[in-house]
């Protein structure tokens, strides 16, 4: 970065940080942040009764490593509370090489006039469902975290969804350049200026063959086979349920909630294959 405050011209630097994926190693001072018997509770938790089986699958990234069970067995409690260690430790590892970075904006003089932004690729489970690893359709292994600290624009923290797509159009406006006519998503510098402003009432995620839509209260997945049919579908109301453990999608008392949320599913990906 000493060159780029030298030369005077706008840059733009990628910088990925492999942590928290696995395996979970880290510099021993961020293992002892987490000492012995800090992770308090039952880790592996059951797969949802009510959750169709196609949200299930056996974290095969994991299995790989040494004293994993194979096949479908779960993890051992004494293993998945070292898991949970080390995922924080590692996570907070990351956390302090981009502390390093943001340092030496600082130094340099560039932090005023540069635009950061922290988001991650996917979430993680550590248990929760039973599940393990990134892969799955919960709220867990999708939801991202996502700072942006740029000029002008004051602390805060904003309630609105905002997707992956939107994160390229906002750095276009932030930064005073042209939108180019090929973007998908769309900027949410408004709701940066004013965290009250609210960008999206929907966002999609998919993973294999299922599609999820989430609002603000409630996320939705189903799954279809090749004819379109719907074979499986999950309902999650977050405002009582926010650990996803309560699959209200057959419940009749949802049944509105339910066909509502599907059709607005079905306008979105035919919308994808228009495009």
């Amino acid at each position: 970065m000493q060159r780029f405050r030298e030369q005077q011209e706008p840059f733009f630097l990628a910088v990925g940080f492999v942590k928290p994926h696995l395996p979970f190693n880290a510099p021993k001072k961020y293992w002892d942040r987490y000492p012995e018997g800090s992770v308090e509770g039952v880790v592996s938790q059951p797969f949802p009764e009510k959750a169709p089986q196609q949200a299930w699958h056996s974290w095969g990234e994991l299995r790989h490593y040494r004293d994993v069970p194979d096949g479908e067995a779960p993890v051992p409690e004494a293993l998945a509370r070292q898991l949970v260690r080390g995922y924080r430790a590692a996570a907070s590892y990351s956390d302090a090489q981009v502390g390093r970075v943001l340092d030496e904006l600082d130094r340099l003089g560039l932090a005023q006039n540069t635009i950061v932004v922290l988001w991650g690729d996917h979430g993680w489970s550590l248990g929760e469902h039973g599940l393990w690893a990134k892969h799955s359709p919960f709220e867990l292994a999708n939801r991202i975290p996502l700072i942006v600290r740029a000029p002008g624009i004051s602390t805060g923290k904003a309630q609105s969804l905002v997707e992956s797509v939107d994160i390229f159009p906002t750095l276009v406006e932030l930064a005073g350049l042209p939108a180019p006519n090929h973007l998908q998503g769309s900027s949410f510098t408004a709701t940066l200026k004013n965290p009250a402003v609210n960008h999206k009432n929907a966002v999609f995620t998919r993973w294999q063959n299922s599609d999820s839509i989430r609002t603000d209260r409630y996320h939705y997945t189903e799954w279809r086979d090749k004819s379109g049919n719907v074979v499986a579908r999950m309902l999650y109301d977050h405002n009582s349920d926010a650990g996803e453990v309560n699959n209200l999608a057959e419940d009749p008392g949802h049944a509105l909630t339910v066909a509502e949320l599907s059709e607005l599913l079905a306008e979105h990906l035919a919308g994808l294959k228009a495009a």
